[in-house]
């Protein structure tokens, strides 16, 4: 009982400092738990996926560790992402601003339906809009938005022929997020909501007579053995985020936070070059070729004339804008002007009652 007297104290420091020495050890790494988008799109296969998974851990000399999954293999749907960002389930999501909208209206804005032809134009948009989303992170999800960064662009696949706009009334269409419904009954015709994975399904059976998809994922899905033409008017682009749990961030030194702001950065525009190729490369394989990646679909594919601009213009004045800055209401539709609608020479304004 003596010699446990004698030793007891020192050994209980000793204990103390080598558990100390280990828990800084152990702090040494940060590991960041991500979560994606679709596996089965090529925005995780080349770039969500491979940036978590291997580069942030070979520029960072091990300090950093990311570890990803899509959402689609976790059997999350992506509405409840943010939700688990901000509760530390993840540390880290890719996502669509449409899934965070039921929190509020104001996550729309960078991506309203029709208003953008040119990748160009879309990516000065997203620039203009990122400090709001920025702050509406940081309000509703205690998250800090990291990027912004486009799918391959949303158009209009069609199982019968379409020649200009007009010829959607009246046809039921599958969209996905609200702003798109805003277009499809702005054109006269029926937004429908269908699981991306029932699409062809859905075409075949007649249940929709028009898809609303990218450009890509129409490949990737083969609608073209399911659909005859396409109708390449963009009425979106599939703009995605990538934001971070504040807390996880604040734990980073301001070395790992510098390190990580730049390879995101440079994530960012090598997701945006890929996506203008990807455009490109998915509509000539949908139509007649040359096709790198695989069957050339055959497709016909309907370009929007001047009058379908017009046309398009005139809903985006009377319906798809005063319809979001209904539900986001003034001082949103506000600072829309300020930002986005500067660039694009639109006003977002309520009609009034």
């Amino acid at each position: 009982m003596k010699i446990i007297k004698k030793y007891s104290a020192p050994f209980l420091v000793f204990l103390m400092i080598a558990g100390f020495s280990n828990f800084l050890a152990a702090n040494d790494t940060i590991i960041i738990k991500a979560v994606g988008t679709w596996d089965y799109f090529t925005n995780y296969q080349k770039h969500e996926g491979p940036f978590w998974n291997k580069r942030i851990a070979q520029v960072s000399d091990g300090q950093i560790i990311g570890e990803i999954k899509p959402h689609t293999e976790l059997g999350l749907q992506g509405y409840e992402i943010m939700r688990l960002v901000k509760n530390g389930v993840f540390d880290f999501a890719f996502g669509l601003p449409g899934y965070v909208v039921p929190e509020s209206e104001i996550f729309e804005g960078a991506d309203l339906s029709s208003l953008v032809q040119n990748i160009d134009v879309q990516k000065q948009v997203a620039h203009a809009y990122f400090p709001t989303l920025e702050r509406a992170f940081a309000e509703k999800y205690n998250a800090k938005l990291m990027m912004l960064y486009p799918f391959p662009s949303q158009m209009l696949w069609c199982s019968r022929k379409v020649s200009n706009i007009e010829d959607l009334k009246g046809k039921r269409i599958r969209v996905f997020l609200t702003t798109l419904g805003d277009f499809v009954e702005g054109v006269g015709a029926i937004p429908v909501s269908v699981p991306y994975n029932d699409v062809p399904e859905a075409l075949e059976k007649g249940i929709v007579d028009c898809v609303i998809t990218g450009t890509m994922s129409a490949y990737t899905s083969k609608l073209y053995k399911v659909a005859s033409h396409g109708f390449t008017l963009r009425v979106g682009w599939g703009l995605a985020f990538g934001a971070m749990n504040m807390n996880k961030w604040n734990l980073l030194s301001s070395e790992q936070k510098a390190l990580l702001k730049n390879e995101i950065a440079v994530l960012t525009e090598s997701m945006w070059q890929e996506t203008a190729k990807e455009d490109a490369v998915a509509l000539a394989c949908l139509s007649k070729g040359p096709c790198a990646i695989g069957d050339i679909g055959n497709m016909v594919m309907v370009e929007p004339s001047k009058s379908d601009l017009i046309v398009r213009n005139k809903i985006a004045m009377d319906v798809i804008l005063p319809r979001w800055a209904e539900r986001c209401g003034p001082e949103c539709a506000a600072n829309w002007n300020r930002t986005v609608g500067k660039i694009l020479d639109l006003r977002a304004e309520a009609k009034a009652r």
